[in-house]
């Protein structure tokens, strides 16, 4: 079995005791919020997105369901477990799972093209320490997360919403930052970023704001070391557009 087929074989292994796996169908993977924080677009496919995600996905996806999830369980070990929401294509996600091996990582995605572009880098990168779920991010947090079991929190780069009308549609509201500072171990941390100004200011105002939070830096933070450029964002700096991060750290008990 090659080092690829064995990590493969780990990760089938490591998720097989646990009852919800496999893929949401579609009529319940997503939330019948009134008010959503992303919009379902019509994403082209390509052989190899839907092959991994044919193969990949039943291994490593955990399905939605309203109960609570055991993290251990999910990933066969104890260890820190780090939950992105919406990874996009999944590169940086997957560069973070690379670069931190001790660390467990669920990533949150609704987009199809975007979770089978992630299920293929997890299989050639052999990563057995992350784990997808398409679905709301908002249920998963509020349903399957227990509170205190998180060591961070990733959004990096969520919908800006840009027009006032739909301000109510941003990611980053009182109510959720809330939710996840509940979710994060103290000395936890949330991790946002931004290319888009006004939202940067709309996320620091609200984070602020909440109580069991400490700003680790005085405004916005450098860039850890952990969160790695992406070729889109280094051409928007070397044309000289703005990235702002934010890192939160939960206040102890």
């Amino acid at each position: 079995m090659s080092e690829a087929g064995e990590v493969q074989h780990d990760m089938q292994q490591a998720v097989a005791g646990v009852e919800i796996i496999g893929r949401d169908s579609p009529e319940h993977r997503f939330s019948s919020r009134s008010i959503r924080s992303f919009v379902l677009r019509q994403g082209r496919m390509s052989e190899a997105q839907q092959r991994y995600l044919d193969d990949v996905l039943p291994k490593i996806g955990i399905d939605y369901r309203a109960a609570p999830l055991d993290l251990d369980a999910a990933f066969g070990r104890q260890a820190p477990k780090i939950l992105e929401i919406g990874f996009g294509m999944g590169e940086t996600t997957a560069k973070i799972a690379a670069a931190m091996p001790g660390h467990d990582f669920l990533g949150i995605e609704v987009h199809t093209p975007g979770v089978g572009a992630l299920c293929k880098l997890i299989a050639e990168g052999g990563l057995a320490n992350l784990r997808i779920m398409q679905h709301d991010a908002v249920e998963v947090m509020r349903d399957m997360i227990a509170d205190g079991a998180l060591a961070g929190v990733h959004v990096f780069f969520p919908d800006p919403w840009r027009k006032k009308r739909h301000f109510k549609r941003r990611i980053i509201q009182p109510d959720f930052v809330a939710l996840i500072a509940r979710k994060l171990a103290p000395g936890g941390y949330l991790h946002c970023a931004t290319d888009w100004e006004d939202y940067a200011h709309w996320m620091l105002e609200v984070i602020s704001a909440e109580p069991l939070l400490q700003n680790s830096a005085d405004g916005f933070a450098p860039r850890p070391a952990h969160r790695p450029l992406t070729k889109f964002e280094n051409r928007g700096l070397k044309l000289g557009h703005g990235v702002w991060d934010l890192v939160f750290r939960r206040r102890a008990a």
